[in-house]
């Protein structure tokens, strides 16, 4: 007899809400007629008050799926067998929603964050945190069929169900374009305060180190705040 058969997790739909906010972000009180390199200050203290800004918010609505069947595997005259056994069946769908928050952090914002070419000026950003912020069960939702035979799902197997469907939103993150959306509404924010201190637009570059998707999951995922 082996184990049961490991649960077939699916996401079925994914809805990425965007969202910008940065508390105590004001215009630097600087005109365009002052020096580039005067106003390097004042932007790097203007970016500091955004502190945490929140970038992306993803809704995640999925289905856990297990089919528990009982099979009895080995081998008779060299020859192996794979049988399934006729003692009934376990099968559950869970469905779950997983809430994701994405937020940079700018309080060690620097000039090392800043790069400057003549009158171009790249920011480059701190390391975007994506963090766990909820998960729920639609125990309304849960679709269960066990056999005569069969015992029915425990309140452990539920929550080991659980945790297995935040792991596998977790491992997704790195396709769900997450950073890209970090850096585009990051920009939204920044690059108007830019301007304000004499830059134009098309010379302002916002980006995120180069080597930033390689790092992942270790610097990226925020896991003080992942639900246990």
């Amino acid at each position: 007899m082996t184990k049961p058969t490991k649960p077939l997790i699916t996401i079925v739909a994914i809805a990425c809400i965007a969202f910008c906010s940065c508390q105590g972000c004001k215009e630097a009180e600087t005109t365009k007629g002052e020096a580039y390199t005067d106003t390097l200050p004042a932007l790097i203290t203007q970016v500091q008050k955004c502190s945490r800004l929140h970038t992306a918010e993803y809704d995640i609505h999925k289905i856990v799926t297990y089919d528990d069947v009982v099979r009895m595997k080995g081998s008779m005259f060299n020859r192996n067998f794979n049988v399934k056994l006729p003692i009934g069946d376990r099968k559950i769908a869970i469905p779950m929603d997983v809430k994701l928050k994405a937020y940079i952090d700018f309080s060690g914002f620097s000039e090392k964050n800043i790069e400057r070419d003549g009158k171009k000026i790249t920011v480059i950003l701190p390391d975007p945190k994506v963090v766990l912020a909820s998960s729920k069960i639609d125990h309304a939702g849960t679709k269960e069929y066990v056999a005569l035979t069969r015992s029915r799902f425990t309140d452990a197997e539920m929550a080991a169900f659980e945790q297995q469907g935040r792991q596998s939103v977790i491992d997704a993150i790195p396709q769900m374009g997450i950073i890209e959306t970090s850096r585009k509404n990051a920009a939204r924010v920044l690059i108007p305060m830019i301007e304000q201190l004499g830059y134009a637009e098309s010379d302002i570059t916002i980006t995120f180190r180069k080597d930033l998707k390689a790092a992942y999951p270790d610097i990226l995922l925020d896991k003080s705040t992942i639900e246990r």
